[in-house]
């Protein structure tokens, strides 16, 4: 029998697959081209021809025993030093390697992180709605997940909600941002707010409470949005990132970890990244996939591609009288639901074969998320289908 733990895991286990896996079979049963599939955050871009170049190049030059042997559990100190040199010049900041640690992918990261900082029963803030991995991440390192309420309909956070939720427990604060589900992107206001009431509550409480920033879609923005980046503002804080989105490689699990230079303790929270990176079991990064960002952290995704999608979706669903989420970042459509319940909705946009997943899985209730990372092609194919939608629901969206 395995543990109650995993069967409680098991049980609440993440909607967005279980919604992918239905449209497999769905797409089995009625042709994959009749079914609108908007579950899954999967990058639809190509991946840089510079980056698929750096591996073949790596493959080719380096010394086998050295591209696939083991490395310094924070990762080779070039690509450190790599990392550290592109954030310095994009964003005024002041990393050497010694502030990087190279993780598997922003997951990852985030574990690592908290496995570092964490004592059993410590207390960590999520600005809801949030990625609902969230929670098992800290449950991982025996922390307690505590959702912070949002702004509606601005989707900044609520920040009566967010001072009330600070305890004596609290030691850390996870920002995603741009924000999975909604595209918003929390504003240079949020951001210095956020900062301010997390020291006024070190000194209050006379210890660290950590700012955790997961950003994978930091690159993905429109309409000239700018993302703060957060070290600038607060002093502990941990930059989590992953290449998956920039670069359109969610498979090949890279990311890394920046320290904030200023943060106390800075040597020995990096030392006990390394550590966590081995024990965890990750043990190092995956080491070609280092080699390779090495010459390609200037490359970057069409993000014209995904604009474009934006543009198309968000237009046509407000045209039909949904209220939406307008996406300043990401990849993510958030629709208010015409149900109460929203599952019901999620259920009713099924039958015309468009697969979208309910905000409880992203502690909203009342809302669907849109993944809108998809071909051109099928969003239009899937537009006839949201109007039928639309018409089933007429008198609720007036």
């Amino acid at each position: 029998m395995i543990s109650k733990q995993m069967q409680r895991e098991i049980a609440g286990s993440s909607a967005i697959r279980a919604m992918f896996l239905e449209g497999k079979e769905l797409a089995r049963q009625v042709g994959a081209e009749n079914v609108y599939d908007f579950s899954l955050g999967n990058p639809m871009t190509p991946v840089p021809d510079c980056y698929n170049q750096a591996i073949v190049r790596a493959v080719q030059t380096e010394s086998s025993l050295e591209l696939h042997g083991y490395m310094d559990n924070a990762g080779y100190p070039e690509t450190r030093q790599a990392v550290a040199h592109s954030l310095n010049r994009r964003f005024g900041t002041e990393f050497e390697k010694e502030h990087i640690v190279m993780t598997v992918g922003a997951a990852g990261a985030l574990n690592v992180v908290l496995k570092t900082i964490l004592d059993a029963g410590d207390e960590v803030l999520a600005l809801a709605p949030y990625f609902g991995e969230y929670r098992g991440y800290a449950a991982n390192h025996q922390g307690i997940l505590r959702e912070v309420k949002p702004d509606i309909p601005t989707f900044q956070p609520d920040f009566a909600d967010l001072e009330a939720k600070i305890t004596e427990k609290t030691k850390a604060l996870i920002i995603n941002n741009p924000v999975n589900p909604t595209g918003v992107v929390y504003s240079e206001e949020t951001i210095r707010h956020i900062a301010a009431l997390l020291n006024e509550k070190q000194g209050e409480y006379g210890h660290e409470i950590y700012l955790v920033s997961d950003e994978p879609y930091r690159e993905l923005v429109y309409d000239g949005t700018e993302v703060p980046f957060l070290t600038k503002y607060y002093d502990n804080t941990f930059v989590t990132y992953s290449f998956s989105k920039s670069l359109s490689i969610p498979g090949e699990r890279i990311g890394y970890i920046a320290v904030c230079p200023r943060m106390a303790d800075r040597e020995q929270a990096v030392q006990g990244l390394s550590v966590a990176n081995r024990i965890l079991g990750f043990v190092n990064a995956p080491s070609l996939m280092q080699k390779a960002l090495i010459s390609s952290l200037d490359a970057r995704t069409d993000v014209d591609y995904y604009d474009r999608n934006r543009k198309l979706i968000y237009g046509k669903l407000t045209e039909l009288g949904f209220t939406c989420v307008k996406p300043q970042g990401a990849f993510y459509l958030f629709i208010k639901s015409p149900e109460p319940e929203e599952q019901k909705f999620v259920e009713a946009a099924k039958k015309h074969h468009i697969l979208l997943v309910g905000g409880k899985a992203f502690s909203c209730p009342g809302y669907v998320r849109l993944a809108y990372c998809v071909s051109y092609e099928m969003l239009e194919r899937s537009l006839p289908a949201f109007e039928k939608l639309a018409e089933e629901y007429g008198r609720e969206l007036k």
